[in-house]
């Protein structure tokens, strides 16, 4: 049916070494796109990039002019 991996809050948190409530208040927040399922939150993966690609200092290796 989905093709697109999904990542918990948990699982994020401890991908990027934040707590739980970090990465539940950047979904609140908007920064971070997610899907609700009852009272617990999915990130797709590419969401996921997406959000740690907007954060970086500085563009990806391949990106540069």
């Amino acid at each position: 049916m989905l093709s697109r991996p999904f990542f918990t809050t948990h699982e994020i948190a401890e991908l990027l070494k934040v707590s739980e409530a970090t990465v539940r208040n950047w979904i609140h927040e908007g920064e971070l796109r997610a899907v609700r399922f009852g009272r617990d939150f999915r990130v797709a993966a590419t969401d996921l990039e997406a959000f740690v690609n907007a954060h970086a200092t500085q563009p990806a290796p391949d990106q540069k002019d």
